[in-house]
């Protein structure tokens, strides 16, 4: 019986074997994207992204109602309604009412002072560049989200190749484990439990998978695509470089692309607009107007035809816009305070990706310059020792895992650098880490 379950593993065994070719070659129609074509077409099909842009366009619309001048008004009145003595003598009084009726035509415009449709148009522009600066912001956060899914592709696809890398050599070593076996040079139970090792490969493969396809899904819901997982495919450098700039040239590059920052600063000279909009609109405005009339019934000839105008300036003994300059005055300060808080954050974000930086960078190198070649000389060693009988059973199968260790280790932490890099492209508000 237990030979059986060596044969039926085994067997299993060689059918995996036979789907790693199918595996390793890439579906016919399949579409592998570089980081450029992911965000291009990110930028271009988001439907968040997309409502956020008609925002903007609504606000720049609103520059076309700021600047309106007031409509005239036109007046139509009459006058001069008479009741007139009766003709027929005792039947009193009647009434005439066309008679010496008077019509008088009139034309009026307010007259808007101290630039009040000029500074709406001002502080409708400014609102304009302000949600121009926030769709910029959302599409910096947007972006990170995206690269971290896309770079979650990169590593899965890594560590997928480094699982079946892992099992092609290990089902090397089975084989000369069975002609060792074969010929007596090592106990069944060593064979058996050589063979069954071989799961864990197995299952690193298949979780491999998972997480490769997972990441894809990912992608493909930020990109709003429907293309079937089997059909779409990344591509691009999984790797990491230990050059980085100074601490200070990051954060001069962060105070001059960040749009959050910009927007809050935009913010302050909104609030100064609108302050002065509102000491604007506490000044009266005359409302000019001119008439014209027709008196059929004076008894100069020459005085029948009348042209008026007037002007009317309210009076100004309570000034209803006190709380309105108060409140704009107020909120100067308060957009102040928070471009000191935009700024302070903007500072923090860049010190706190530089440090996640260094410190990958930091891991890398000891793993770049010894540990993966160090991993590999043990397990190359202590497999050839073991099959000339210098290594024991359990030295063998902890090489291998030592080796899997860190080479997987290795990778997530390659992962980990181009995550951290993202998070100083976010920090900075433009890709300054490839």
């Amino acid at each position: 019986m237990r030979v059986l379950n060596i044969l039926r593993g085994a067997l299993r065994g060689v059918g995996f074997l036979a789907l790693l070719p199918v595996l390793a070659q890439p579906l016919v129609g399949q579409q592998a994207l570089s980081w450029e074509e992911v965000k291009a077409k990110f930028e271009a099909v988001n439907p968040t992204l997309q409502a956020d842009e008609i925002n903007v366009q609504e606000m720049k619309a609103e520059e076309i109602t700021a600047f309106l001048r007031p409509n005239p008004g036109i007046g139509l009145s009459s006058d001069g309604l008479q009741i007139a003595p009766h003709t027929t003598p005792g039947l009193g009084t009647h009434w005439l009412p066309l008679t010496g009726t008077q019509l008088v035509p009139s034309i009026n415009y307010l007259h808007e002072r101290q630039n009040k449709r000029e500074l709406r148009l001002e502080t409708a522009k400014e609102g304009t560049r302000i949600a121009g600066s926030q769709h910029e912001d959302l599409e910096r956060n947007l972006l990170f989200n995206l690269r971290t899914v896309f770079i979650q592709t990169l590593q899965a696809k890594a560590v997928l190749e480094l699982a079946k890398a892992d099992l092609e050599y290990y089902d090397k070593i089975v084989e000369i484990s069975r002609s060792r076996f074969a010929a007596g040079d090592i106990a069944k139970i060593d064979l058996a439990r050589i063979e069954l090792l071989r799961v864990q490969y197995e299952a690193e493969i298949e979780t491999a998978i998972v997480n490769l396809r997972t990441s894809k899904i990912q992608l493909l819901q930020l990109l709003d695509d429907r293309t079937p997982v089997d059909l779409f495919d990344v591509t691009g450098v999984f790797d990491w470089n230990e050059t980085l700039q100074t601490l200070g040239d990051y954060h001069r590059i962060a105070l001059d692309n960040r749009p959050d920052l910009r927007a809050a600063i935009e913010s302050i000279e909104q609030s100064k607009t609108n302050h002065k909009l509102a000491v604007a609109n506490g000044s009266t405005d005359p409302t000019y107007s001119t008439w014209y009339s027709y008196n059929p019934a004076f008894n100069n000839a020459f005085g029948r035809y009348t042209l008026g105008a007037s002007v009317n300036i309210p009076l100004r003994i309570f000034d209803r816009n006190q709380g309105e300059k108060a409140r704009t005055l107020l909120d100067i300060d308060r957009n102040e305070k928070t471009a000191d808080a935009a700024k302070a954050q903007v500072f923090s974000d860049v010190d706190a990706s530089y440090e996640q930086l260094r410190s990958s960078i930091a891991l890398l190198k000891p793993y770049k310059e010894k540990y993966r070649d160090q991993a590999l000389y043990v397990r190359d060693t202590v497999t050839y020792s073991y099959q000339q009988g210098g290594a024991s059973l359990m030295d063998f199968l902890n090489a291998q895992s030592d080796y899997r260790v860190v080479q997987l280790a290795y990778l997530q932490l390659i992962g980990s650098y181009m995550t951290f890099a993202g998070q100083m492209n976010l920090a900075v508000g433009r890709e300054v880490i490839q």
